[in-house]
């Protein structure tokens, strides 16, 4: 009850502090209006953790591909029927608002880790802040953990788009950039293109990246042509640049439950073979600047990573890219019987 004799100030009314929640629940409905006014039909849009959550479907005959834009601009599902190709994506990861358990997240603006934060480039020198769970190093950029926007989809084709401002005095990536992806399904096959343009007046460093997660069997085979490879020490920093060892020769098809892996491979062809015997053939052809993979078999999990990439590990500090210059290319995944 209001006392008569010490009046409710409006400012402490309890109307008036509600009103900034009641704002907040309500423009996510104008959000999803707009949204869906913008004529996409394969989409599902809800909200969690009081932001809007979309979850996009493209697909051509068998072939479907799930896209979360606002967990990490992540691929959350890539199947053939109903065998999925990469790990599929929880519905609380899609809600997360990050991409670090999806089937597949972009690296941008660099891939791997950057040791101790420190960036040298062109004379000067940045240090980032740790943007990983349990990692010392920052890593994979900031694509992974931002929401992205859909700039377009239909039933067979999307892009989607991250913008970047400078980080300043919090220690991140310090120069403003755009990111986009773009998705199309074939009846055999997903085209995933890749693009990250310089928003500053100056030559900043610039890198890009695809971290897929394949379904692992314990017969699943690997093929893929690369010249040498950076050993690493405990943290996963490079340390050595030498030739590819038997042991890590993929160049004839060869199964990857004997090896262990985190590493960088370069003088890569762009080709890769991902095999199911007897199942599924994934043929993975990356156009420039995808020079370098990175393959990640760690021991005892569901999944192994082929991870196209620009630069190696530690190195986006050497890949400049002119003011208000684009970089980019394409990333093919192709699907075959055997």
């Amino acid at each position: 009850m209001v006392s008569a004799e010490k009046p409710l100030g409006m400012a402490s009314h309890p109307l008036t502090q509600a009103l900034p929640a009641c704002r907040r629940f309500f423009s996510m409905f104008d959000d999803i209006s707009a949204f869906l006014r913008s004529g996409l039909r394969d989409a599902a849009v809800y909200t969690a953790a009081g932001r809007v959550v979309t979850d996009l479907l493209l697909q051509a005959g068998s072939l479907a591909v799930d896209l979360a834009p606002e967990a990490g601009g992540s691929i959350a599902g890539f199947r053939v029927g109903e065998v999925d190709l990469l790990r599929p994506m929880s519905r609380t990861d899609r809600e997360s608002g990050r991409g670090n358990n999806a089937a597949a997240y972009p690296l941008v603006p660099f891939s791997n880790r950057i040791a101790n934060g420190r960036l040298d480039f062109e004379g000067e020198t940045f240090h980032l802040k740790r943007n990983w769970p349990g990692v010392a190093h920052p890593m994979h950029g900031d694509g992974w953990s931002h929401a992205w926007h859909v700039a377009h989809a239909d039933e067979r084709f999307a892009e989607i788009v991250y913008e970047h401002d400078r980080a300043g005095t919090e220690g991140g990536w310090p120069f403003r950039y755009r990111a986009r992806q773009s998705y199309r399904v074939e009846p055999d096959r997903l085209i995933v293109g890749m693009a990250i343009e310089n928003l500053e007046d100056r030559t900043v460093p610039a890198g890009l990246g695809l971290h897929p997660f394949f379904v692992r069997g314990h017969d699943v085979e690997l093929a893929c042509r690369t010249q040498a490879v950076w050993k690493t020490d405990a943290e996963v920093l490079p340390v050595e640049r030498v030739p590819v060892p038997g042991d890590w020769d993929f160049r004839e098809p060869r199964q990857i439950d004997d090896v262990v892996l985190d590493n960088c491979f370069d003088g890569w062809t762009g080709k890769a073979a991902v095999i199911w015997p007897r199942r599924l053939r994934l043929d993975l052809e990356a156009s420039e600047p995808f020079r370098h993979v990175v393959i990640y078999v760690p021991a005892g999990q569901p999944y192994f990573c082929v991870e196209p990439v620009s630069h190696a590990s530690g190195q986006v500090g050497l890949l400049p890219l002119a003011p208000r210059a684009t970089r980019g290319g394409e990333i093919v995944f192709r699907i075959s019987d055997l």
